[in-house]
């Protein structure tokens, strides 16, 4: 979509200065080629400049580049075809199809006859602000300095973010009963999580449950279960997964009592952590116990919670879960003829099963386990039932040789980066970003953890805290690129300031947009996406001011004043920079009011995009003239002139010159 708001750009730069030069009573071949000794220099420009600003973005590593990659090597294309086309095919179609226009008849004659008194009102209107925007040079300095200072604020209060939440049309659901509860109560409980979830048939299109399995913990416990989510179709529902999620969290506080239930969505990449949300690892790095770190996660937690940013935090970690301690009395075992591997063996084979071979029956392949029944594996007075053989071939009774004491300690334990660990996982409160929700918790990670204790980013908040400050980089690296072509092209320092100055107009209005679209919907944030329209921002600002700077300079090497240059140049690229930027602004409207797989990013970008090309298109077309006179004046280029044309004069009468 993107792509189709930009390659038609240069076609219409060349089809309107074709049309401009019939009207004036050319040929349709000669006004063809008079126009593209005006437009061909415009279109390399504005071509050079789009793919250059994406170099730097094509160049950078990580999930972050390959996002930014795919959106450069696409456009970088799409740009390149569109500027062959428009120096090739489109000159040749347009000495072919164009005509000089003859009136129309009917509404539709009157309708483009009303049309054209109204734009041509409205051209000597911009010209005549034009003229006092140039003559009134320091105000308007000053509001472009002021308007870059808006920039700064408006920053402020737009949250950071790294890639949006998406709607997938599925969702999990965690649910954590107490410590060394039974399978059974854990299946009761998902049965009853599955009767509020089987009221929302109109939204709910399958609901699949694992009792005795957390997909948080990746551990099989019997106090937990996991159901996984599936919704219907876009079409088929009024509500997007995270808005169902937070309102089936409602009910699950109100009517699920007895054990933890939440449900939250996938990740934004598949394969980066298990849920949305944050990601956060405390470390012990002191080497306490399993007890000391449960305990200091709960404290930590419980000071997150006051923060507003967080809307959830939770661990599955729990250290004082009721255990079994099996203790084998190895000096009886050895006196009684009892090989130890052998007593291994049979206490897991009965108490937790052990495979044994696989066989072929009716066409299929089965697995063969053995295990003793459940109701044998109840109390520890059951041992007496389990005998091992000893080097006679005697049975001798388990009981015998081991004692079962009763203790506690984790299910599970998690090492990263080589320290214990646990890991803590929920999710920002409505209407904070990811961003705001991580800056929370290192605020607690400084006042709450003890010395000894650390923490890590984890999944995708390891993603995006190395993502961090990456956009700016682009950015600066962008404008620096496009300054480098831009030198080049006109052989020029000072000439590319004029071009570029236009830059905060398309950020002022990219970052006004999207913080009025935040008052309907938190999803808007400074995330990657909005990132990228900024760096396209900086080319599309660009294209608009090469269009008058471009001719503006001709007419000035004609012999014109800056002034009268750039007057000559607003008026004769008026209409082609509103075709170019009404074509780009109407390409990516669809983005806006996206919906379904992948709104959220199209949203994001379509209204950063949509807000910088408008702003910067009504700013600068008046902006641009007088921009084109303030460097000329700062950089003496008239002053240079004369003297250039001095310097000829004297050659051309024989006088020695000093250079």
């Amino acid at each position: 979509m993107l792509a189709i708001g930009i390659v038609v750009d240069d076609a219409i730069v060349v089809v309107e200065a074709v049309q401009v030069k019939i009207e004036e009573g050319m040929s349709s071949k000669a006004a063809t080629i008079a126009a593209m000794k005006e437009v061909t220099a415009p279109v390399i420009a504005t071509t050079l400049v789009l793919v250059a600003v994406f170099i730097p973005v094509a160049s950078m590593g990580g999930i972050t580049g390959r996002l930014y990659q795919q959106f450069a090597i696409t456009i970088a294309v799409s740009v390149l075809f569109s500027s062959v086309n428009a120096l090739t095919l489109s000159p040749a179609l347009c000495s072919i199809l164009l005509r000089k226009q003859k009136p129309v008849g009917g509404l539709l004659g009157k309708f483009f006859a009303w049309f054209n008194r109204m734009f041509d009102k409205t051209a000597v209107g911009y010209l005549s602000f034009s003229k006092v925007v140039t003559r009134k040079m320091t105000r308007s300095l000053i509001f472009i300095v002021i308007l870059s200072a808006g920039i700064l604020l408006l920053g402020k209060f737009i949250p950071g973010g790294f890639i949006p939440e998406e709607d997938m049309s599925y969702f999990f659901v965690n649910i954590q009963l107490p410590n060394a509860a039974s399978l059974q109560r854990s299946n009761a409980i998902a049965k009853k999580v599955e009767q509020i979830l089987y009221k929302h048939k109109d939204k709910i299109k399958y609901v699949t449950t694992a009792a005795g399995y957390s997909m948080l913990s990746g551990a099989m416990t019997p106090n937990s279960a996991f159901i996984f989510v599936t919704m219907k179709d876009w079409d088929k529902r009024n509500v997007t997964v995270n808005q169902f999620v937070y309102q089936i969290n409602k009910e699950f506080h109100k009517k699920i009592k007895g054990a933890q239930v939440f449900a939250f969505g996938p990740p934004a990449i598949p394969g980066l952590g298990s849920g949305s949300g944050f990601s956060l690892m405390l470390q012990d790095k002191s080497g306490h116990s399993p007890a000391y770190l449960a305990k200091e996660a709960q404290k930590f937690m419980a000071s997150a919670r006051k923060h507003p940013e967080i809307g959830s935090i939770f661990t599955t970690y729990k250290a004082n879960v009721p255990q079994k301690f099996l203790q084998v009395n190895r000096d009886l075992a050895l006196k009684a003829g009892v090989n130890l591997d052998d007593l291994y063996s049979v206490i897991g084979a009965f108490l937790g099963g052990t495979y044994v071979n696989d066989f072929n029956r009716f066409g299929r392949l089965y697995k063969t386990f053995i295990q003793a029944e459940p109701e044998y594996r109840v109390s520890q007075k059951d041992m007496a039932l389990f005998f091992v053989k000893n080097k006679s071939g005697e049975n001798v009774p388990l009981s015998a040789l081991v004692t079962v004491k009763d203790t506690t300690g984790p299910d599970y334990t998690i090492r990263y980066n080589l320290f214990r660990s646990v890991e803590l996982t929920g999710q920002p409160a409505q209407g904070y970003s990811s961003a705001q929700a991580m800056n929370a918790l290192e605020d607690v990670a400084k006042t709450t953890l003890p010395p000894g204790m650390g923490y890590a980013w984890s999944n995708m908040s390891y993603q995006e805290k190395k993502a961090s400050g990456t956009g700016n980089t682009v950015f600066i690296f962008a404008l620096v690129f496009v300054f480098l072509i831009l030198a080049a092209q006109y052989e020029s320092w000072s000439l590319p300031f004029s071009i570029l100055l236009g830059t905060p107009f398309a950020v002022f209005g990219a970052l006004l947009f999207v913080l009025f679209a935040r008052f309907f919907s938190s999803a808007y944030v400074n995330n990657v996406f909005m990132q990228i329209s900024l760096v396209m921002l900086i080319a599309m600002a660009a294209k608009n001011a090469i269009l008058i700077v471009e001719f503006a300079n001709m007419e000035f090497e004609k012999g014109k004043s800056l002034f009268d240059a750039a007057m000559t140049a607003a008026k004769q690229r008026f209409r082609p920079i509103l075709m170019t930027a009404f074509s780009f602004i109407f390409g990516v409207f669809p983005l806006v009011v996206a919906t379904g797989a992948g709104a959220e990013a199209r949203k994001v970008m379509g209204v950063a995009l949509l807000g910088g090309m408008s702003v910067a298109t009504f700013i600068g077309v008046f902006m641009y003239p007088m921009l084109f006179v303030f460097i000329g004046k700062l950089a003496g280029y008239e002053k240079k002139r004369d003297k250039l044309k001095a310097i000829e004069v004297d050659s051309e009468d024989g006088k020695p010159t000093n250079i």
